[in-house]
């Protein structure tokens, strides 16, 4: 993947930046390699830095409703000071880490319909500051997560939609200030009992933690019911999804709650997840409150407007079909 302009914040005659992708792919916690191309302008330019940023589309609640923005949630700087020199090419390799909670965005090849991941190159001279265009990247699941995405296909559920929230979620870890929610339709054999199904992963180099939370629609219990549990990567690998989320569905018209999600690895379960009104905690991740209360007026704290957003990702996006 390539993206190449001129700098326009920098005038008539400025360099140049090309930044290309050798892993246009990559899993959270992977690295993300390529190169920045420079090519000199009609002058010298003194390169204060050049760095680089991974950037989603999340959904920021604001009064009664939500706004979609562009927001930074990586960033690495990839050179310091030097000088281009006038019509110069130079090129420098990069690796950047992805953080264990980056959002995934491809499965199979099929893209999530919902997600926008990006990078984008940011270039400083003189005090000045262009942020370059941005250039789409995917992001696959963990094995550990794909496991429990396709046991949800296993049983007969159908892919709706995925989005990113901005906030927090109660009683978790977080390091980015947003969270997945990966929807899912159920089956007929479910569809009475439940609506929608969301699975959100918050991943780390040890393991999963994996909340599920279904739209419950009959039994004594009406509302949200809550699952959550956390696993080992590699106990992931050996767990069988489809009897563990068939126990947990079992569970909401038994019981009227969640069920215990147990068996193979699991701990630390909060299974009996009646509806929690602090389950989610919009809006207060560290660095994106003042994000959340402008909404999506214009280039706030990093975040683009949702129409900006659209059009940055628009030649990327498209309906690929399939399960996904």
């Amino acid at each position: 993947m390539v993206f190449k302009r001129m700098l326009g914040a920098f005038g008539v005659g400025a360099p140049s930046v090309d930044t290309v992708l050798s892993t246009p792919r990559v899993q959270p916690g992977g690295m993300l390699a390529g190169e920045v191309r420079l090519k000199g302008g009609d002058f010298d330019a003194e390169i204060e830095h050049i760095t680089l940023g991974l950037v989603a589309r999340v959904e920021i609640e604001h009064g009664d409703g939500e706004h979609a923005g562009l927001g930074e949630f990586s960033r690495a700087q990839v050179s310091g000071p030097f000088t281009l020199r006038q019509g110069e090419n130079r090129s420098l390799d990069f690796q950047i880490p992805v953080p264990w909670e980056t959002p995934i965005s491809e499965i199979d090849g099929q893209h999530l319909t919902g997600m926008a991941l990006g990078v984008r190159t940011e270039l400083a001279i003189a005090k000045a500051i262009d942020k370059g265009d941005l250039d789409m990247i995917a992001v696959e699941p963990l094995p550990s997560q794909l496991r429990i995405l396709q046991a949800f296909l296993q049983l007969g559920f159908h892919f709706k939609s995925a989005d990113l929230e901005a906030g927090r979620l109660y009683g978790v870890h977080q390091d980015l200030p947003f969270y997945q929610e990966i929807e899912f339709y159920p089956p007929a054999q479910h569809a009475g009992v439940v609506g929608e199904v969301e699975v959100t992963f918050v991943a780390g180099p040890a393991g999963l933690e994996v909340i599920l939370e279904a739209d419950k629609r009959a039994g004594r219990y009406s509302g949200d019911a809550i699952g959550r549990f956390n696993v080992s990567h590699d106990d992931a690998l050996r767990t069988d999804w489809p009897g563990e989320l068939n126990r947990w569905l079992a569970g909401l018209t038994q019981y009227g709650h969640a069920g215990l999600l147990g068996g193979h690895g699991s701990h630390g379960h909060d299974g009996y997840g009646h509806h929690d009104p602090h389950h989610h905690q919009h809006g207060d991740g560290p660095g994106w409150g003042t994000v959340a209360a402008a909404g999506a007026a214009g280039l706030v704290g990093g975040f683009v407007a949702a129409e900006v957003a659209e059009e940055i990702f628009e030649s990327d996006e498209e309906d690929e079909g399939g399960d996904w």
